[in-house]
């Protein structure tokens, strides 16, 4: 690479937002810490140490805010900022003063002092923050302290607007997915899902629901479609759960990141076994469960569950009707689910056959949407996203500024094929593109208000009684024309095509040949053929 092309890749990498450039900076910083720590416990050492800068950062905006005021007689009382939805810091959980210290030997011990202060002062973060995590880890000082410098330069307060701290706690937890590949990393959904999932169920007001809520993905996805469609997150509310105590601290951070509230139960819980949204009646349902789980309950457990009720008992091999029966259980008169499966999903036998078919004879299932290979970081399978609708008869909603007038689906199913689109991400995985997504929910919302035309190897809306005459397969293929591309190909033209471009190829080979016989005989070095 020469000097002119490397200086012209720094000017382009600086005209970058200089958000991207913390993220990349941290990145970095955090990578680092490789050798010592795994990239699956460092996670939690840059996320909990940017939460605690941005915790900071925000503390210290108030405190100055009510000193302004004249209020300096209460800038030490917790009150007074948890009003605000400030989160209340002593002096040593506050930045400045780890900053001071971060050289410092027992650095470690005094973040993990830091943290456990903030969570005993502040109720909404209960369970939330990592618990003497820094000291146990044994992290190397130097590289801590030079982690600590990174985030330092991260200005959280420059304009809230652009959300800077959420975009880069977004960026790392999808580069620790990928960075843990495959068999790891299922506490991230890819973003470009979770957006097609927010805007085809389009959660405006209510309750919203996670039963694997891993980092909380979802949930922050639900508020940005609230606020892109200028309406009030105070009027939903978020429930989740989720099973590992790590990714249950991660969800409770990201959200209280994002200033927003929920209840994710009292602690990390199996949603099967301790359920800790028994009586919950969501409006809106958004999933990304683990796939193909086996032996998730035992032979003679769960067999009464109220959630199974009208239904099969799910088969203890593989729990993937299990949750489909458990958010079916959740959700409300007018309810909808958007939620991912592993394709075995849509046409397995036994007690799964059973539970589908009467699925789909109670009128739930309304969209099945299969989706491109290589989409997530921890399977190369492709999956399938579910849209199940309590309410398929014809009825109004408000969405924003706009009435939807929906037409009477009961009998009818949306079947799509996504897999023909789709862009490159990260060299070798696939994500949609803002246009995709806008192409298949335009799709799916035109289709609840009116007929729509079956497209070949993209959609298809099939009756009852075809999705009968397939004996319940929910399998996208069997409805979806496939076009032979092979029968409509012209062959004289083709061939003639083909005809001229060899003609010009061996007419450059014989003029390439006939340059380099000269340029030999010039030498004085003839060849003869």
């Amino acid at each position: 690479m020469d000097f002119y092309y490397k200086d012209l890749l720094i000017i382009m990498a600086k005209k970058e937002s200089k958000e991207k450039a913390i993220e990349v900076t941290l990145w970095d910083a955090a990578n680092k810490l490789r050798g010592s720590v795994e990239p699956a416990e460092y996670k939690h050492v840059v996320l909990g140490l940017i939460f605690l800068k941005f915790a900071s950062d925000k503390f210290e905006v108030h405190r100055a805010k009510l000193i302004a005021e004249g209020k300096e007689k209460y800038i030490e009382i917790a009150d007074f900022y948890n009003m605000s939805n400030v989160f209340f810091l002593e002096e040593t959980s506050r930045w400045n003063y780890l900053i001071k210290k971060s050289k410092q030997n027992d650095i470690a011990l005094l973040i993990d002092t830091a943290l456990h202060t903030i969570e005993k002062n502040n109720k909404a973060l209960k369970g939330a923050l990592p618990d003497n995590y820094f000291s146990r880890l044994g992290l190397d000082v130097t590289k801590l302290a030079s982690l600590l410098d990174t985030i330092n330069d991260i200005d959280t307060t420059k304009d809230p607007k652009q959300d800077v701290v959420g975009k880069v706690y977004e960026y790392f937890l999808s580069k620790f997915a990928l960075a843990e590949g495959k068999g790891k990393g299922e506490f991230y959904t890819p973003k470009s899902i979770v957006n097609l999932i927010a805007e085809m169920i389009e959660p405006y007001k209510g309750i919203i629901y996670d039963p694997a809520c891993g980092s909380g993905g979802m949930f922050v996805q639900s508020v940005k479609f609230i606020e892109a469609h200028h309406g009030n997150k105070k009027e939903v509310s978020i429930y989740g759960q989720e099973y590992t105590n790590t990714t249950y601290k991660l969800a409770k951070m990201n959200l209280a990141i994002r200033g927003i509230s929920g209840n994710l139960g009292e602690k990390a819980a199996d949603t099967f076994l301790d359920d800790q949204h028994k009586d919950l009646k969501a409006d809106f349902i958004m999933a990304n469960p683990p796939f193909n789980q086996k032996d998730w309950r035992g032979e003679n457990e769960l067999m009464d569950d109220p959630r199974w009720q009208g239904y099969d008992v799910p088969p203890k091999s593989n729990a993937n009707y299990g949750w489909i029966l458990n958010m079916v259980s959740k959700l409300s008169e007018n309810g909808v689910a958007g939620f991912i499966l592993a394709n075995g999903a849509l046409s397995g036998g036994g007690e799964e056959y059973k539970i589908r078919r009467k699925l789909i004879e109670n009128n739930l299932v309304e969209a099945i949407l299969v989706l491109p290979q290589d989409m997530f970081y921890t399977t190369n399978i492709s999956v399938t996203l579910w849209i199940l609708n309590k309410n398929k008869k014809a009825h109004s909603r408000t969405i924003g500024d706009e009435v939807r007038n929906y037409r009477d689906r009961e009998q009818e199913i949306l079947f799509m094929d996504l897999r023909q689109i789709g862009i490159p991400f990260e060299k070798k995985y696939i994500q949609f593109s803002e246009d995709d997504i806008k192409k298949v929910t335009g799709t799916y919302h035109q289709w609840q208000t009116q007929k729509i035309e079956n497209i070949p190897e993209f959609c298809y809306s099939a009756t009852f009684k075809e999705v009968e005459k397939k004996d319940f397969s929910l399998v996208p293929s069997k409805y979806i024309e496939f076009v032979n591309r092979d029968e409509n190909i012209d062959f004289d033209e083709k061939m003639q095509t083909l005809q001229n471009e060899f003609a010009e190829l061996l007419k450059a080979e014989a003029d390439s040949k006939k340059e380099l016989l000269n340029v030999f005989r010039e030498l004085g070095y003839e060849i003869k053929l």
